[in-house]
């Protein structure tokens, strides 16, 4: 049954190849008939004198009949041209119906419009397609069959098999070079992806192949270095041909030379030899890809590069690092001077006019070439980065393949992807040596997580990665800025951004944080280059041609370095007093650079101020905190800060751009208030800011720094209205509102929690915890006055009311308890009288204030005060107080009560239109 199958798929496919070839040439020749009539039918218009006028125009419409050799337009393809041409192709249409339709002016136009290309018949794809894709299995199939058929009946020696299957593979290639001669390019264009040479060569390729394996594998004819070779052989002519068959051959052909290694193995592999062989067939297949502009091929070879390139990484027993090294570096060479090589962005495909730079930025040219040879390399220098210290070599492994994708993205326009997965890899890698266990392929993989010991870390060779990569970043940028703005903007950002974390990376993870001269220096020249090159490429640029990137990139870059070196050469307060010191440098520096970076340099200097105090408030340490109160090391870490935020904002008050005078003076009011509330903190807790309980201090610097921020937003909201900055201030502000409800009057309250106050009369807890965020609640109420909804200001007002009543009250109730206020100790006689005697004089102040300030709402707070204490005297104080402090409380609220009513008497009697307020006449 078998030889009988056999033959039968063999005559199938010689049967199909010959049907396939004598249709090919009838096709061809009824293409040449139809190229005769169009001639005959241009003839016969250019002798009609009666129509010479239509026909100089047939003859302009009509376009130049092609060459045989160059058929490749429509009238090389009438199959599905359209239906008339159909119809003239078959012979259905007699000339004479052709001449006289093409006299017609429409019909002679028709030509030089492309005609949209109908629907395929059933009968094309049955006959001219699938035939063909039938007939070449059919072929391989029969080769197999009659090689297994002559292996059962032992019919012919194994040498003498194989002989005639490698003759058997032959021929079939020669079948297809020589159908290629006979039938291109008549039927080229139409069936692209079924042509019957390539399918000959392909299944010719394949039982070369199959025979050359057998023989190796199962026979032993040849060696290991023989069949390898046979097999490289091969693939590489399978590559060469398809420049002339196309990409599917070339991927075939791919995919056989990237098998041959696996297919072959001996008891000594090679690294040398595996990765030379493989860089020769990825060269073979890019210089292909090149000479046809092919772009599924070529990435193919980049993945299978990548995933040998892995499964060598994780499966050799002792890895050799130099041979993958350079294969990668013949794929940055190669992809650099073969494919895409200098290709330009006019190559590539068309875009539409209004795609923006960014658009054009990440669809260069053959981007799937470029991104997937850049993600191959990324991929290759991860593992070795993952390999440090267990693989000799790793870390220099991956530093040069991180500097050859950054050199291939700066030396090519189209290198977009390698630039920036040269980035990824230089950052991802740093990281990975500095968190991961000793190798993530070394035996102590399932070990705890530990960092790499110092001395097992290149460190030096970090710091020679981040210098390259910073000196090939300025390369590009220099390169990029007069073909790509957007490109020379990304680099900039990419010089700066990855030199600095590989360096802050290095610092935190294995130099000493206190004092390294080494990352400090390095640090130092990085600020000062990236400065000079801000300088260097902001010459020649006015102010009014709006952001230009590469300034602002290096700048900031620049500073951030000097930043970086001051936690590498200094510690404490010498380290926060130098970040201040350097922003308000920047800012001074305006007078010689109008730089639209440089003011806000200060902000960010406030901003990494702000993290070291949230990191350690103590400034110094709490080992080195001094405990004098006031004059510390507190004063300075705040306070000089503040003061500098000041001075920075005096200084721009001319600066056009108020929003950063704003953000500084907002920044400063915020920090005056933090600093304000440490060193109380620090005073009464005898030199002690940390706790691990809860307390009121604590709750109100958070309070503190929560109105800050609403303030700092409102403040940006008003030079630069923005939703955001809008709607967020007033949810800061709700928010800190409903914290003061709940920690300062309930959960924190020292009279519920009998926390002691401090030692100090005034300067104690409740001057942190009551007055002065009711002070900065006033203060913020008086500020959102006009800019804000009415609610929300009174709601404001009345909080900072409300924590000024609450100071006062507990103030009151220190004066007779001493240091704790606790609730269980209960009520003395002239306390509660006291509290009568106070309320009265606060609602009075208030009123006094309201009415200054022209605010109702402060009014409004003194009528309430007002009332509370006249409820109390008349039900607490008549039951509680005895004698004189009864009759004493009553005479008292009497007389207020009377000075108040005369008050209000005078002002609002006052004659008309004599500076009478409307507000004070309007209806409560």
């Amino acid at each position: 049954m078998l030889d009988i199958l056999s033959l039968v798929a063999l005559g199938l496919a010689l049967y199909t190849l010959n049907a396939s070839r004598n249709n090919a040439q009838k096709l061809g020749e009824e293409v040449m008939r139809l190229r005769q009539d169009v001639e005959a039918l241009k003839a016969g218009h250019a002798a009609a004198p009666a129509e010479a006028v239509s026909a100089g125009s047939a003859e302009e419409a009509l376009p130049e009949p092609p060459e045989p050799e160059s058929f490749a337009g429509p009238w090389a393809a009438p199959v599905g041209v359209s239906e008339k041409d159909d119809a003239i192709v078959g012979g259905e249409m007699p000339v004479a119906a052709a001449a006289s339709e093409a006299a017609a002016p429409e019909a002679i136009a028709a030509p030089a419009a492309a005609p949209a290309r109908p629907r395929e018949s059933f009968e094309s794809r049955i006959g001219a397609r699938w035939a063909v894709w039938v007939g070449g299995i059919a072929l391989a199939l029969g080769g197999i069959f009659m090689v297994k058929y002559s292996i059962e009946a032992g019919l012919l020696s194994p040498a003498v098999r194989l002989s005639l299957a490698a003759a058997f593979g032959l021929v079939l290639m020669v079948a297809g070079e020589f159908v290629r001669r006979g039938t291109q390019p008549l039927i080229a264009n139409a069936f692209r992806n079924a042509m019957i040479p390539g399918v000959l060569t392909a299944a010719g390729a394949i039982t070369l192949f199959a025979v050359t394996f057998v023989a190796y594998e199962f026979y032993g004819y040849l060696g290991a270095p023989a069949a390898f070779a046979l097999l490289a052989a091969v693939s590489f002519v399978t590559i060469g041909l398809s420049l002339l068959h196309g990409q599917a051959l070339a991927g075939l052909g791919l995919l056989a030379s990237m098998m041959t290694p696996v297919l072959v193995s001996t008891s000594e592999p090679s690294p040398w030899s595996l990765f030379g062989f493989l860089a020769i067939a990825w060269l073979a297949t890019f210089a292909a890809s090149r000479i046809r502009r092919w772009q599924a091929v070529p990435a193919l070879a980049n993945a299978g590069m990548a995933l040998w390139a892995l499964l060598y990484l994780s499966q050799a027993g002792n890895v050799e690092v130099l041979p993958l090294l350079l294969a990668m570096l013949v794929l940055a060479l190669g992809h650099g001077l073969i494919w895409p090589g200098g290709i330009g962005a006019q190559d590539g495909p068309a875009r539409e006019a209004s795609a923006g730079p960014l658009d054009r930025l990440f669809a260069p040219p053959a981007v799937a070439v470029s991104l997937s040879g850049a993600l191959a390399m990324l991929f290759a220098a991860l593992v070795l980065a993952g390999s440090v210290p267990s693989v000799s070599a790793a870390a220099t492994g991956f530093a040069v393949i991180v500097i050859a994708l950054a050199l291939l993205g700066a030396l090519r326009g189209w290198a977009v992807y390698p630039a920036v997965f040269s980035a990824i890899g230089a950052v991802a890698g740093t990281v990975a040596m500095a968190a991961l266990p000793a190798g993530v392929f070394a035996d102590t993989f399932t070990a705890p997580a530990a960092p790499m010991p110092a001395g097992a870390a290149p460190v030096n060779l970090l710091l020679l990665l981040a210098t390259a990569y910073a000196a090939v970043g300025l390369a590009a940028v220099r390169l990029r800025q007069a073909t790509s703005g957007a490109f020379a903007a990304l680099w900039s950002l990419l010089a700066t951004a990855v030199p600095f974390a590989i360096l802050s990376v290095s610092f935190l993870s294995f130099a000493n944080l206190s004092f390294d001269p080494k990352h400090g220096l390095l640090a130092i020249v990085f600020g000062l280059v990236f400065l000079a090159a801000a300088e260097v490429f902001s010459r020649g640029r006015a102010e009014e041609e709006g952001i230009f990137i590469p300034q602002w990139a290096f700048a900031a870059g620049g500073f951030a370095f000097l930043v970086l070196a001051l936690h590498a050469l200094t510690d404490g307060l010498a380290t926060t007093l130098g970040i201040a010191l350097c922003g308000t440098a920047a800012v001074f520096a305006t007078r010689l650079r109008r730089w639209p970076v440089l003011p806000w340099l200060m902000a960010g200097a406030a901003a990494v101020v702000a993290g070291r105090i949230a990191f350690e408030p103590t400034i110094v340490g709490a080992a080195n905190l001094s405990k004098t109160p006031v004059f510390n090391q507190l004063l300075a870490g705040y306070g000089i800060p503040a003061a500098l935020l000041a001075l920075s904002a005096f200084e721009l008050r001319r600066w056009p751009d108020v929003r950063i005078r704003s953000l500084l003076q907002a920044l400063a009011s915020l920090f005056l208030l933090l600093t304000a509330a440490i060193l109380v903190r620090h005073g009464m807790n005898g030199g002690v800011l940390d706790s691990s309980v809860p307390t009121l201090g604590e709750q109100a610097i958070y309070t503190l720094l929560v109105i800050g921020a609403s303030a700092t937003m409102m403040s940006l909201d008003l030079k630069s209205p923005s939703p955001v900055f809008r709607y967020g201030s007033m949810a800061v502000g709700g928010l800190s509102v409903l914290s003061v409800l709940s920690a300062h009057f309930v959960a924190l309250n020292p009279y519920v929690t009998g926390e002691l106050l401090g030692r100090w009369p005034v300067l104690d807890l409740l001057l942190v915890g009551y007055l002065i965020p009711g002070i900065a609640y006033g203060g913020l109420a008086w500020y959102a006055r006009g800019r804000r909804p009415m609610p929300y200001v009174i709601m404001l007002a009345l909080t900072g009311v409300a924590l000024v009543f609450a100071w006062v009250t507990l103030s009151v109730r220190r004066y007779w308890h001493g240091e704790g206020i606790a609730g269980w100790k209960g009520f003395l006689q002239p306390e509660t009288y006291t509290y009568s005697v106070v309320w009265l004089l606060l609602g009075v102040l208030l009123l006094a204030v309201g009415s200054k300030a022209d605010s109702k709402s402060i009014r409004l707070a003194s009528a309430g005060l007002v009332l509370i204490a006249v409820v109390k005297v008349f039900l607490i104080d008549m039951s509680n107080l005895e004698g004189i402090l009864r009759a004493l409380s009553f005479i008292g609220l009497g007389a207020v009560l009377i000075g108040i009513g005369l008050f209000y008497q005078k002002i609002l009697s006052g004659k008309s239109g004599t500076g009478e307020k409307a507000e004070l006449n309007a209806p409560s």
